[in-house]
């Protein structure tokens, strides 16, 4: 439950400026139901950072019964820059919140070497990096910026831990959505891992700039994840 809940808050949480044609600095709040019970909320922050680099973190925390499971906040944070027109990711972090680090992830990005490198889950790390990858939280900033391109996002390689994983994003249709936000025509679209059954959906709001107001993670025919915004603020 734990890392399913850290890959689709990753996947659903990252928002842009309505009349802006890049990222721009913003907070939001979602809350997350895992299979039609509340499980808690998720904040999000993206940030510019005094030189050229950008700062995106999630904090994401349990309540009721899931907080005997989750009793700390989990944290990602991701810096990166944007380079060329392209998203050049430097370092991702998760931190479980405990004193342990069984769960928690370090990576670096050496693009000139050609390698991520660090621990994750007290393994160590260090892997060729294709060119163009991603991890779990710049991928959100990749997928947002095509869109606001007006371009498809087609497929993303991602850094999970020490392997490169492959994902499709696919456009599914249209919804008009009521939100805590008010009512949104949104586009849908589909992320799945080749030759996985997990199946991600992420209703984003061209009006927002492609926000994504909903977002539901299944696995097969069972619904694991939902997330819904409640607020943002830019």
């Amino acid at each position: 439950m734990r890392k399913r809940w850290w890959w689709l808050i990753a996947v659903a949480t990252v928002a842009h400026a309505a009349a802006s044609t890049d990222v721009q600095p913003y907070s939001a709040s979602y809350s997350v139901e895992w299979r039609g019970m509340g499980a808690g909320t998720s904040t999000v922050e993206l940030a510019k950072l005094e030189d050229d680099r950008w700062t995106y973190t999630s904090r994401n925390l349990a309540r009721g019964l899931f907080k005997l499971a989750l009793p700390n906040p989990i944290t990602q944070s991701s810096v990166f820059r944007i380079r060329d027109g392209k998203v050049v990711p430097l370092t991702y972090r998760v931190d479980d919140g405990s004193k342990a680090t069984t769960r928690d992830i370090s990576l670096d990005f050496n693009w000139q070497a050609g390698r991520v490198t660090g621990t994750a889950e007290d393994e160590s790390v260090d892997v060729e990096v294709p060119a163009g990858a991603q991890d779990a939280l710049t991928a959100q900033i990749v997928l947002m910026r095509e869109l606001l391109a007006g371009r498809e996002p087609g497929t993303l390689r991602l850094i999970d831990k020490d392997e490169v994983k492959v994902y499709d994003y696919v456009r599914e249709g249209n919804e008009r959505l009521k939100t805590p936000l008010g009512d949104m025509d949104t586009v849908i679209y589909r992320s799945a891992r080749q030759g996985s059954n997990r199946v991600t959906r992420l209703w984003l709001a061209p009006s927002l700039g492609y926000v994504p107001v909903r977002a539901q993670q299944k696995r097969g025919e069972r619904t694991e994840f939902t997330m819904m915004v409640r607020t943002l603020k830019r």
